[in-house]
């Protein structure tokens, strides 16, 4: 699930497909211009607000999950194969690596891995660096295999509310869930019962993901249920704290995709503010 870069450089004559999902969430155009000015070469270029993302109603989050069979056809398009090796990447620290790493588990590809460091790490090791924009690949065409992770509603989090049955981690920064600050989104605060879990936690100094070891022990903080439920602002930083449990070791994850930008687009369900759950 995670991949450096000096296995890359060692090891030439693995095929891999690079993709590249670099991202500024106050900065749409960032990923694009990125990728032209300079990428790993041959990666493709995926959008996270256009190629990503099903259309937005104002009711389902700022990132909704388009349909399976429509991100299908959209990677089958542009030539990436369900069989191939993949290798996602983004600027550094891997929050939209994370994120379309999830994506293609979602639709079951097997072999995806996440650069660590992302392309900074890449640079840094003199790997290549092609501009402009690569050539298309030729589509290919393939089935869509059942999914490797699970989702959970906006319904099944509020029951959880009132039942609890899973922990409910919240991968935001501490001042967006205390709801000191909302950057993005209507309301401040976070859902009820929600753990603070920032995504920046399973860095190092570097930006590089902490040991499988030093993951392990942090997540396994969050004992009381057999199940963790992932969320965010809108799904993206969730990914990350699910992509460091899959290097701990540690399966027993789901994703609730709309996270907090769907959930308060129903006022009628409840917030919290403060360090309190």
């Amino acid at each position: 699930m995670l991949i450096r870069v000096q296995e890359i450089l060692s090891t030439p004559t693995v095929k891999r497909q690079f993709i590249d999902v670099r991202h500024d969430l106050m900065n749409h155009q960032f990923g694009a211009q990125s990728y032209v000015e300079g990428h790993i070469p041959g990666a493709v270029f995926f959008d996270h607000e256009t190629d990503l993302c099903a259309t937005k109603t104002g009711k389902n989050g700022r990132h909704p999950l388009p349909k399976r069979e429509d991100f299908a056809a959209l990677l089958a398009k542009k030539g990436i194969d369900i069989d191939a090796h993949i290798v996602v990447y983004d600027a550094d620290n891997m929050m939209f690596a994370a994120h379309m790493w999830w994506m293609l588990r979602w639709l079951g590809f097997e072999h995806v891995q996440v650069l660590d460091g992302g392309i900074k790490a890449w640079k840094a090791a003199n790997g290549g660096i092609e501009t402009g924009i690569a050539p298309a690949l030729p589509p290919v065409q393939w089935a869509l295999r059942d999914s490797l992770v699970k989702t959970y509603t906006a319904e099944q989090v509020l029951a959880n509310i009132q039942s609890p049955q899973f922990t409910l981690l919240d991968a935001r920064a501490p001042e967006r869930y205390r709801g000191d600050v909302e950057p993005m989104d209507p309301v401040a605060g976070h859902i009820p019962h929600a753990i603070n879990h920032p995504f920046t936690l399973n860095l190092t100094a570097e930006g590089l993901m902490k040991s499988p070891e030093a993951l392990k022990e942090a997540f396994s903080a969050y004992n009381q249920y057999d199940l963790i439920v992932h969320q965010c602002g809108s799904g993206v930083t969730a990914c990350h704290n699910i992509l460091a449990m899959e290097v701990a070791g540690l399966h027993h994850y789901a994703l609730y995709p709309g996270s907090w930008s769907e959930w308060v687009a129903d006022p009628s369900r409840p917030i919290a503010v403060g360090n309190e759950p």
